[in-house]
């Protein structure tokens, strides 16, 4: 069968884990993770699935390759690295590119094979890169993207911390508060230039999915044309998580059990104040259109 595409745009840090997390539970739902990084860090490097098993021990992953493709492989994985490489790049946004539907069948085919083994009608790629959701859509894919949006003096003193890969404790990337403020301005352009080639893009802010959880994920799931659900594994603001088959993301793809959504403005103690001034000025004004426009 040909599943519902729901594809998780935005900067990193902005809560797209989180709400992959909470969509997963939803009847018909499966995550898969950041499949973009999917081949070298879970068919080449061998990374844990979010079940917590090793990518090529998990058997959920184990099938879904034998489906897919008779099998996960190395060159298999290495073409698709390459492939990514000469097609899935923000410089060639829009432009035409000859490997192109080479590239896109193996994330319809894979897409497929996911939901097949799951039994779900629909499966979310957290990826988060507006050039693969471009990449999908001119390869006729047509995703239903979902663009995940935070305060940006909050992302980039997130992006300023040292957080340990879960994976083997080596410190994920930092980036500098202005180089987070031009990322997170030029990936949400082009998630909303996405609306005007065609695309689907529905906006989720991540304080909103805090703050009102129940309101917030129902509203989406309306949106997307998921099957009606009561949320039973939300209860005001704690979310009753399960094990999710997620194939990469940041380490909250591996909780389990009642996790609390609380708000985390450490920003306005953690950032300086004059990181916090570039970061305002450089995400002006489209900082202001998603509801961010106090400057303290």
């Amino acid at each position: 069968m040909t599943p519902r595409v729901i594809f998780l745009g935005g900067l990193g840090r902005s809560g797209t884990t989180l709400l992959e997390r909470l969509l997963g539970e939803l009847p018909g739902v499966a995550p898969l993770g950041e499949v973009v990084h999917l081949w070298e860090r879970g068919v080449l490097a061998g990374e844990p699935c979010g079940c917590g098993r090793a990518f090529p021990d998990c058997p959920f992953w184990r099938e879904v390759g034998e489906r897919a493709f008779g099998g996960w492989t190395p060159a298999l994985a290495g073409r698709v690295v390459t492939l990514r490489r000469r097609v899935d790049r923000t410089r060639r946004l829009g432009r035409a590119h000859a490997d192109l539907p080479e590239y896109v069948e193996v994330y319809r085919t894979l897409y497929r094979a996911a939901a097949d083994v799951a039994g779900a009608g629909s499966v979310v790629d957290s990826s988060k890169h507006a050039s693969l959701a471009y990449c999908l859509l001119a390869g006729g894919v047509d995703p239903h993207v979902v663009q995940v949006v935070r305060e940006p003096r909050a992302v980039a003193h997130s992006w300023a911390k040292t957080v340990e890969r879960p994976e083997d404790g080596r410190p994920m990337t930092r980036w500098p508060p202005g180089r987070t403020a031009v990322h997170w301005t030029a990936q949400n352009l082009a998630l909303e230039a996405l609306a005007r080639r065609g695309a689907q893009v529905t906006r989720v802010r991540y304080e909103d999915l805090i703050a009102a959880p129940g309101d917030t994920l129902g509203a989406l799931a309306d949106e997307l044309g998921l099957p009606p659900s009561g949320l039973p594994f939300l209860r005001g603001t704690t979310a009753h998580l399960t094990s999710a088959h997620t194939a990469s993301g940041n380490p909250m793809r591996f909780g389990v059990g009642p996790i609390e959504l609380s708000r985390d403005d450490g920003w306005r103690l953690g950032l300086p104040r004059r990181q916090q001034s570039l970061v305002a000025a450089l995400t002006w004004p489209l900082r202001a259109r998603y509801g961010y426009g106090s400057a303290a």
